[in-house]
C-alpha cells in the first residue's frame, strides 16, 4: 500500500479520494499564515496576486476593492476568487515566471502593485524590474514554517507552496525515494533542490495534485 503525506490539511472528500485509490494518507499544515497591516494607494491601476492568500490578506484589510482597475494573477483558483469579488482579471498564468513574461511583453509602460507574502520568491519581481517596469511590493501576510519530524518514509509527498517545501525539508532531509507532487512550477523548482522525482500538476488545484499522485503511484 502506497503512503501519501500532504503538507496541507485536506478536506474529507479529498482524503477519501486517496483512500479509495488504496493509499494511506497523513495530512498536516506545514505553514501558517498571519495577516499584516499595510498601506496602499486608494486607486490601483494594476494589482498582482500570485496566491489566494494574497487576495484574502488584501480583503482582510477591508480595502475598497473597486479601486483596483485590473488584476493579474497566478492560478485558476486565485482568478475565481478575484472574480467572485467582481474584480476584473486581465491576465492569468499558471506560475509566477509565466505571468512575469506576459507583463514584460504586453505591459511595459504600466505600473504595478504586487500584494505578496514575506517569503515570496524572486522570479516575478526580478523579471519585471529587469524590464524597467515600475513595480511596488506590498507585504500583506507573513508565512511561518510549522516544522515537523516524521519517522515514516513516504511514497509521495504533496506540496502546495515553496514555503511548504522549506518547512518539510527542514526536519526531513533524506527523502530521495519519495516523489514530490507539486501544485505548480514555482513549487516544483523548490522541490527539485531536494527530491530526485518531481511531478507538477496539470492545473493549479489541490484536486489536480491528488489526481496526479494517484495516477503516478497507483
Amino acid at each position: 500500500m502506497k503512503s501519501i503525506l500532504s503538507t496541507k490539511s485536506l478536506k474529507k472528500e479529498q482524503i477519501n479520494k486517496l483512500l479509495e485509490a488504496g493509499m494511506t494518507v497523513v495530512d498536516y499544515d506545514a505553514i501558517s499564515i498571519a495577516f499584516l497591516n499595510f498601506d496602499c494607494p486608494d486607486k490601483i491601476e494594476n494589482a498582482i496576486f500570485t496566491s489566494q492568500q494574497g487576495v484574502f490578506s488584501f480583503l482582510n484589510k477591508k480595502n475598497n476593492l473597486s479601486t483596483i482597475k485590473n488584476c493579474f494573477c497566478v492560478g485558476t483558483r486565485t482568478k475565481e476568487l478575484l472574480e467572485e469579488k467582481e474584480l476584473k482579471v486581465l491576465e492569468m498564468a499558471q506560475n509566477s515566471l509565466e505571468l512575469s513574461k506576459i507583463i514584460a511583453k504586453k505591459y511595459k509602460k504600466s505600473l504595478f502593485y504586487y500584494f505578496c507574502g514575506t517569503m515570496r520568491r524572486e522570479e516575478l519581481p526580478k523579471a519585471i524590474k529587469d524590464q524597467k517596469i515600475s513595480l511596488f511590493e506590498v507585504k500583506t501576510y507573513k508565512t511561518e514554517l510549522k516544522t515537523k519530524k516524521f519517522d515514516q518514509k513516504w511514497n509521495g509527498i504533496l506540496f502546495f507552496s515553496p514555503s511548504g517545501v522549506a518547512s518539510y525539508i527542514s526536519e526531513n532531509k533524506n527523502e530521495k525515494q519519495a516523489v514530490a507532487f507539486c501544485i505548480g512550477k514555482t513549487t516544483a523548482m523548490s522541490a527539485k533542490e531536494h527530491f530526485k522525482a518531481v511531478v507538477v500538476a496539470k492545473q493549479n488545484t489541490i484536486e489536480d495534485v491528488i489526481s496526479m499522485a494517484i495516477e503516478t503511484l497507483k
